[in-house]
């Protein structure tokens, strides 16, 4: 997990485009979505960027320029220019590359024309400007760019190349001294130029970094995992002059396996881990998958939402290697039926256990779908971690009653519904590491439920060893 601390602060200063082409109010929430899921950036966005003043600046790292109105005005202006120069950053993409800014007017036959003042710095922080008879793209379609630059660091590590779906703009003429990184082929048969286009590239202003890429036309373009890349990798250089590699990215993450299987169960579960930068997740749909292969040391956490009562020999054997070598482990809803027939699992790990059957000396537990019951902190522990930011649950969910817990647990959360048992979240009972198990978690309302989604994340980063 990155620290608060070394995030990278972002704005993004949007709030007008040439509609209906480039809509920022659908490209803006996605972007900044897409962007927060790397875990690098601390992002904010600005609509009215008219406001924009020296002190409105201070504090963020790098500008995401996505802006195509008329001009801001002198003092915004000059802000911008004074942040870059201080040896801020600034990015810019695909549909800034014309307009106001550059003193271009759009007429009705969809042509520009050049008629007014334009922002005299915007061109270097851009590093092109396009004459208004050039202005133009072949036809949206699929094509490779290449990074032509492969020692740049928004390049380095990654593949030669990547697949845009997009228009390719073409005839720009780029400032003297911008470093062109990637470029692709503007192909004739697609009303190309027959020529290798830039595609993006870097410029200095004053002792600042900026970045453009003429890519990124709408979301289909948008979402191609190499413009993603790019435009990420980008802001990181611009705002810090250097880009981690993937991989020290993602060893940063809390690596969660996710287990499912022997229980239907609705989609909206894995939204839980949809959006979380903290983490990196991989889905296992059995326990031969999950378990046939060792475990420790490749993941850092084990959520379970399956429903098994055997585990076979081998399975069993990588799961205690994994718990004894101090592996997290979060339990969810109808995972308390898991493995029992495995008391060292119920017993020391888990804390508790579903009977499904009659047994000597205890009945099977019961269960009741649809009930409206509230889920409370246990008084004194409002503090622990797991318990940061969760409020009391109204939710819609299944009942539990009549299991057995194990003496050793530590209770969390608790209800007083007379059809269920008094613990609802709890910490097992095991030595070496930490697990949590969180009755809650059979309806989807529940799994969308701001609350509960708090309560999970929390719980997998507790048990990581990441939230204390």
């Amino acid at each position: 997990m990155l620290a608060a601390a070394v995030l990278i602060k972002v704005l993004i200063i949007t709030g007008q485009t040439d509609l209906p082409y480039h809509d920022w109010r659908v490209s803006t929430p996605f972007l900044r979505a897409e962007l927060e899921k790397t875990g690098r950036f601390d992002i904010k966005v600005l609509e009215e960027p008219r406001a924009i003043n020296d002190s409105a600046l201070a504090g963020y790292d790098v500008l995401l320029w996505h802006y195509n109105g008329p001009r801001l005005g002198r003092v915004a202006e000059q802000a911008i220019e004074n942040f870059v120069r201080s040896g801020k950053g600034f990015v810019s993409f695909h549909g800034v590359t014309y307009g106001a800014c550059y003193g271009q007017t759009r007429q009705p036959n969809m042509k520009y024309i050049q008629d007014s003042e334009p922002w005299p710095a915007y061109a270097d922080l851009v590093g092109a400007s396009w004459k208004v008879e050039n202005i133009g793209h072949s036809i949206r379609h699929v094509f490779p760019v290449r990074y032509t630059e492969r020692d740049h660091p928004i390049a380095r590590g990654l593949p030669e190349s990547f697949i845009a779906n997009d228009e390719l703009y073409h005839k720009l003429d780029l400032r003297p001294g911008v470093q062109v990184v990637a470029r692709a082929f503007s192909d004739p048969a697609k009303a190309g130029t027959g020529k290798d286009e830039p595609m993006l590239w870097t410029n200095a202003f004053g002792a600042g970094r900026t970045v453009h890429c003429p890519l990124g036309h709408d979301l289909s373009a948008q979402s191609q995992p190499g413009f993603l890349s790019a435009l990420a990798r980008s802001l990181e250089w611009a705002a810090t002059g250097a880009v981690q590699p993937p991989q020290a990215i993602t060893q940063q993450k809390t690596r969660v396996l996710v287990v499912t299987g022997g229980h239907g169960f609705p989609s909206d579960f894995f939204s839980l881990f949809e959006g979380d930068s903290r983490i990196v997740w991989t889905h296992a749909g059995s326990q031969a998958e999950a378990f046939g292969h060792k475990l420790a040391g490749r993941f850092d956490v084990i959520v379970f939402h399956d429903l098994g009562e055997t585990i076979g020999e081998q399975e069993k054997t990588n799961l205690q290697e994994f718990v004894e070598s101090g592996g997290g482990i979060v339990s969810t809803h109808h995972a308390i039926v898991d493995y029992t027939s495995w008391p060292w699992w119920y017993e020391d790990v888990i804390g508790g256990k579903y009977f499904v059957n009659d047994v000597p000396g205890h009945p099977k537990s019961a269960y009741k779908e649809g009930v409206d019951f509230i889920a409370t902190v246990v008084p004194g522990m409002q503090k622990h971690p797991v318990l940061r930011g969760v409020p009391p649950l109204p939710v819609h969910d299944e009942v539990y009653k009549g299991m057995w817990r194990s003496p050793k647990i530590q209770l969390l959360m608790e209800t007083d519904h007379p059809d269920n048992d008094r613990p609802v979240v709890y910490i097992g009972p095991h030595p070496k590491a930490r697990s949590v198990y969180i009755q809650l978690g059979h309806s989807a309302s529940t799994m969308r439920y701001p609350g509960y989604r708090t309560l999970v994340q929390n719980a997998i980063q507790w048990t990581a060893g990441k939230l204390d």
